[in-house]
């Protein structure tokens, strides 16, 4: 799919994803079913999706954690994937610099660093080494509640 100005701009207007299609046909000067026509696109062709997500500063015991993980082997996507589906990981991405693979992870007052690790990163053969940082504070930091 040609991912044109017009999406981009829809996309835009999306970020806030309880915008009326109309608010944005009216800004962007097309009709309410363009819009709609091109977000249904968006979504079907997987470059969309809509997801509440949640300002963790604003849930008591709660901590995002970002994972910096060394492995003993090349198969980056397959690793990536396989912490992708582990407990409280919002997203894994491969990288470059000194580590293979960042993940975002959401801890919860039941749910700690230390649980993450031993229970769960240990899953996932070949890892050479983690290093972890707690955020303290985010600004415009916002991910889906996955625990």
């Amino acid at each position: 799919m040609d991912v044109d100005e017009t999406n981009i701009a829809i996309l835009r207007h999306l970020k806030d994803g309880r915008k009326s299609y109309k608010v944005i046909a009216d800004d962007l000067s097309l009709t309410e079913n363009t819009i709609r026509s091109r977000v249904n696109k968006l979504i079907e062709e997987g470059i969309l999706k809509f997801s509440g997500t949640v300002q963790i500063d604003a849930l008591a015991g709660h901590n995002l954690l970002y994972l910096g993980i060394k492995l003993k082997t090349m198969e980056l996507q397959k690793k990536a994937e396989a912490f992708s589906n582990l407990k409280g990981v919002v997203s894994a991405g491969i990288v470059t610099g000194r580590y293979d693979i960042i993940l975002q992870v959401l801890l919860g007052r039941d749910y700690t660093l230390l649980e993450f690790i031993t229970e769960q990163v240990a899953k996932v053969e070949d890892v050479q080494t983690v290093e972890s940082f707690i955020v303290y504070q985010g600004y415009n930091l916002k991910v889906p509640y996955i625990l």
